[in-house]
Parts: structure tokens; C-alpha cells; sequence
């Protein structure tokens, strides 16, 4: 059974930025098999609004960013929460990318700032890896 991993708000971002490296390898795989990428509401409006403000960074237009947020909840594994994790993480900010991952029962929390997420996703049994790290795992499987 394909892993469920949770896309960190800047690991999207890296991805959308670059189509050099880890980042930019998971998006190309979202809606394949290898993965189901965990999704919220809380989450996907957090990306959107990111995107939506590095537009230039991105090189995407605004419409472009809809049309691959309506992809992403199209494959996702959409998830309601149903409880609040909070406090657990040591910024507020990274609260929802762990609420999702939870509420999604996610395995993985792929994310370029390990530090944040290791010991709030422990205490949930949800493992914490890079970009690189997750590329290598899923690159194992197939």
C-alpha cells in the first residue's frame, strides 16, 4: 500500500521553484501511485495563499496555482479534523501541516525543517523525513 505523506508548505514552494532536486521530484509524482499526498482545508489554503503571494518566485500565474490546487484536492486524500493537536509543535505556524498529517493518517511529513516537526509528529507516529530523503524512500519502492 502506497505511504500517505503530508507536503510541508515549503517543500511545495522549493518544488514549484525549481525543477532541479527532491522537491520538484515528489510534485512530479503526486496523482501516481508511488504516494496519496494528505490534504486539509486549513492546508490548502495555506498553500494557496503562499503560492499566490510568490507568484513572480513560482512562475506561475494565479490561475495556474487554482488549476494545481483543483489537481491536488482531485488525487488527494482530503481529511476533515476532527481534534486539534495544538500546542505541539515550537512554531504555531507548522501547527497545520501536522494537524493534517494526522487527520489524514499520514506516515510521513516531508518537510525541509525537520527540527520543527521531529518530536510533535513522534508523539502521533508520524515520521519526519527531507524531501530527499522521502524522494530516495519512494524511488526504493518502485
Amino acid at each position: 500500500m502506497a505511504p500517505v505523506l503530508v507536503l510541508d508548505t515549503s517543500v511545495l514552494i522549493a518544488g514549484l521553484r525549481s525543477s532541479l532536486g527532491a522537491s520538484h521530484s515528489l510534485l512530479e509524482m503526486v496523482g501516481q501511485t508511488s504516494f496519496e499526498i494528505g490534504l486539509t482545508t486549513a492546508l490548502v489554503l495555506e498553500y494557496e495563499s503562499v503560492c499566490m503571494r510568490s507568484l513572480d518566485a513560482i512562475g506561475l500565474t494565479a490561475d495556474d496555482v487554482s488549476q494545481m490546487l483543483d489537481y491536488l484536492c482531485q488525487v488527494g486524500r482530503r481529511s476533515a479534523i476532527r481534534f486539534r493537536a495544538r500546542p505541539s509543535l515550537p512554531d504555531p505556524g507548522d501547527e497545520l501541516v501536522l494537524e493534517a498529517a494526522v487527520a489524514s493518517r499520514a506516515e510521513w511529513i516531508v518537510t525541509n525543517n525537520i527540527r520543527h516537526f521531529a518530536d510533535g509528529a513522534a508523539r502521533f507516529g508520524i515520521e519526519v523525513l527531507t524531501p530527499k530523503d522521502a524522494w530516495g524512500r519512494l524511488e526504493k519502492v518502485q
